[in-house]
């Protein structure tokens, strides 16, 4: 057989394959109707404005695992999640790239955006949803990555990706990306409590500006509030395993680290409305965890009962306190905040 007429008979076995893929494809969103769960591709544009990605890098020619490839730049609509063609006239396309797939003379690579662990098709869908059909597992690919300021999984559901705006947003407003660009997650299971760690910066700002007797940036306060505040309460979560110790079906309970970090806030807020001023001042991050370990009824390790941490300013009230000492005098349950200061 000449190359023209084997070139014709894998045209019209790839119509038939379409036409297979295009039955599938029906069943699928029918399924996924039923279900409740969009069986469509991901928007990379949506995407893109979800998590604020803007820096980009070439990264090469590389062969990519088809399953982590999970939206397109413009054809997301004309492919289910798993790359069936949906639009019957696709078919003349989709069957001339499956003969030339088939064929001696190939394909080109197909060009994608990486954002996290996935992929997003830039040009060469059509060549994607052929590979797919045909079980290959990966594709030669020229890959752009856009740096993600979360670790974006090929499971994650429309439902993620909205938390994962909050997030992106949170780091966008407080620049810890720029600031600390290898700061750890700070990711809360629940996106509307983002609020409560921007409403805890701008207290330290007000601390940290009071100290300094000088206007502080909201970045500037955001990168000292993480390296002061937060990583210590984090170093005590990780120390004694708290995060172990949460039973994965106790709803109101924390489930990531930074929901830990605010529990300790929301713990050591109770105390200072039930304590007097300055039994509440005296307060630390290894107290409240203490009164997490009594609550679930578990041992308590010695070496937090000793623990030499420094009381943290969590209320207005507390801080209003502290705008009253006369300069140069900080009270004795704040002496540790020397240790807080930005050095000169």
């Amino acid at each position: 057989m000449s190359q023209d007429n084997n070139f014709k008979a894998n045209v019209v076995e790839g119509i038939s394959k379409f036409q297979s893929a295009r039955l599938q494809a029906f069943w699928t969103e029918m399924l996924s109707h039923l279900r409740g769960k969009p069986a469509e591709l991901l928007s990379f544009d949506e995407v893109r404005q979800k998590l604020r990605l803007n820096n980009e890098s070439y990264r090469g020619l590389h062969n990519i695992e088809l399953k982590k490839i999970v939206g397109s730049v413009g054809r997301y609509k004309e492919f289910t999640r798993s790359f069936l063609p949906k639009n019957p006239q696709m078919q003349e396309r989709w069957s001339r790239v499956y003969a030339k797939i088939q064929s001696m003379e190939g394909v080109p690579p197909i060009e994608v955006y990486k954002v996290g662990e996935v992929y997003f098709v830039r040009d060469g869908n059509h060549r994607v949803s052929v590979a797919v059909q045909l079980g290959f597992d990966t594709i030669e690919a020229h890959v752009t990555e856009l740096l993600s300021p979360i670790a974006f999984r090929a499971d994650m559901t429309l439902e993620q990706l909205d938390h994962a705006e909050a997030y992106a947003e949170f780091i966008k407003l407080t620049d810890l990306a720029i600031v600390r660009p290898h700061h750890q997650s700070l990711q809360l299971s629940k996106p509307t409590r983002y609020n409560d760690l921007i409403g805890h910066i701008e207290l330290h700002k007000a601390f940290v500006e009071h100290t300094f007797r000088a206007e502080v940036s909201f970045r500037e306060a955001a990168a000292h509030w993480y390296d002061s505040v937060y990583r210590p309460a984090l170093t005590l979560i990780r120390k004694y395993g708290i995060l172990a110790l949460v039973g994965k079906g106790e709803h109101d309970m924390p489930h990531t680290e930074a929901d830990m970090y605010l529990w300790m806030v929301d713990h050591l807020r109770e105390i200072e409305a039930q304590m007097e001023d300055r039994e509440a001042l005296a307060y630390t991050f290894s107290d409240t965890l203490v009164d997490f370990l009594t609550q679930k009824k578990l041992s308590i390790p010695k070496s937090l009962l000793i623990e030499e941490d420094e009381p943290i300013i969590v209320t207005e009230q507390q801080l209003e306190q502290v705008l009253k000492v006369e300069e140069h005098t900080i009270p004795p349950a704040f002496s540790g905040y020397n240790a807080y200061l930005i050095p000169a």
